[in-house]
């Protein structure tokens, strides 16, 4: 009866595959997360100047060029920063659905739970 209660040598390595899967998937949560941080940071910027840009008849650009290029300079920056964080998102989770998808060729149990 206590030998039926143990679990096998199958039972452990199918543990151990859906901990990896697991695993594979919070890293994907994590590259999702990373590519809503970059689409925000790179939203913010364009925020920023559709602002400007409204309320430019308010202010004569030469008084004020020493408030406006160190500001371009920095949405730039931002703008650069919020495409390579979509970017790496981007490949990260690519890179993880393709592990995912060789551990569901390999394992038929798994290719039932994860099936699309």
């Amino acid at each position: 009866m206590s030998e039926s209660l143990k679990p096998g040598p199958d039972a452990d390595l199918d543990n151990f595959i859906l901990n990896q899967v697991q695993l594979l998937l919070s890293e994907k949560r994590t590259a999702l997360s990373t590519m809503r941080t970059g689409i925000a940071i790179f939203a913010f910027p364009l925020s920023v100047l559709s602002v400007l840009i409204a309320t430019s008849h308010s202010y004569h650009t030469e008084e004020v060029m020493h408030w406006l290029v160190p500001l371009l300079l920095i949405n730039a920056g931002l703008i650069g920063l919020g495409i390579y964080l979509i970017i790496i998102a981007f490949r990260r989770i690519h890179h993880y659905d393709r592990q995912i998808e060789e551990f569901k060729r390999k394992h038929s149990r798994l290719m039932e739970l994860l099936s699309d």
